[in-house]
């Protein structure tokens, strides 16, 4: 989990220092926008400091009470996070934005809010690199949306999810202070500060729903699924596989569990070499599959027909 460290640190020190810079220039200006985006900054502060308590409480080993590990750990942690941006981030963004726009304000001298969202934007654009470069390192050569769509590394795709929406929360700060300093409507602040909210809360949804089913028990891709089956069934003196039943421990960790059924007149030390081998296949094309429990008997007809995948 290097990568995923590397760009958390990265994405803590950014925002600490973004941070830092909004709530001086929202004290300064009185922007609503500003301030939300202070918030913002601050929100993905604590994220990331809970995604290292979440990354460190993953890599302890198995023990009795966790016989598989403590991955999943980093799954909880993941989805804390996305209650956080969508509660605190977003909600207190929508609450400070409504304030606003029923008892609008003037915004003072705007220089420095076009000072900090200049620096911020620069800072923003350093963690989101660094994150992608990390991403592209541990996604092994695979399109870049097709991999991050594949992604069971919260860490790094939630850097990636937050960075993406703070660079687009800056253009709406921009755009609402331009707008109230040019048109003299200080409710287009407002406006901006709840659609900063607005955005963090969309951003969270979708974190929220990728914690959840990784939480509740999510298998490999349909096609990896056939592939393992692929490689079980080419194994001589195997009749047939019946479909692997697989589950994610952790970012790198899979659980695999595969029923084969030999032709009849194997020897039993002709199967166990098979199995082996069949194991070794396996770990060969997955690495991530660091689990393998193969059994061997007679399938019925459903369990040899392959299960429907899982709705993209």
């Amino acid at each position: 989990m290097a990568e995923s460290r590397i760009a958390v640190y990265g994405a803590i020190a950014a925002n600490v220092t973004i941070a830092c810079l909004k709530f001086t220039a929202a004290a300064f200006t009185g922007s609503s926008a500003m301030l939300s985006e202070g918030i913002h900054s601050t929100v993905d502060t604590g994220n990331g400091l809970l995604l290292l308590v979440g990354l460190r409480l993953a890599e302890k080993p198995p023990d009795e009470r966790h016989p598989f590990g403590h991955g999943q750990e980093l799954y909880f942690w993941s989805l804390i996070v996305a209650v956080l941006i969508f509660g605190v981030g977003g909600g207190v963004s929508v609450y400070e934005g409504i304030l606003r726009l029923l008892s609008p304000e003037p915004l003072g001298e705007p220089t420095w809010s076009y000072a900090v969202l200049a620096a911020a934007f620069v800072f923003e654009g350093a963690s989101l690199f660094v994150a992608v470069r990390q991403f592209r390192r541990s996604s092994e050569g695979q399109p870049f949306w097709a991999a991050l769509k594949k992604s069971k590394d919260p860490a790094l795709y939630t850097v990636i999810a937050e960075d993406s929406a703070a660079l687009a929360g800056l253009a709406a700060a921009a755009l609402g202070i331009v707008g109230s300093q040019v048109l003299g409507m200080p409710s287009l602040d407002a406006i901006a500060s709840i659609v900063i909210g607005g955005l963090l809360c969309a951003v969270s949804s979708l974190l929220v729903f990728q914690a959840r089913t990784l939480l509740v028990g999510q298998a490999v891709d349909a096609p990896t699924a056939a592939e393992i089956r692929r490689i079980a069934a080419a194994e001589s003196g195997v009749r047939r596989s019946a479909w692997p039943l697989t589950m994610y421990f952790g970012p790198n960790e899979v659980l695999l569990a595969l029923d084969i059924e030999f032709e009849p007149g194997v020897l039993a030390a002709d199967a166990t070499s098979a199995v082996a081998r069949i194991e070794t296949a396996v770990r060969q094309r997955f690495p991530e599959i660091s689990r393998i429990y193969i059994e061997s008997h007679r399938l019925s007809a459903a369990e040899s027909q392959p299960m429907p995948p899982a709705p993209a």
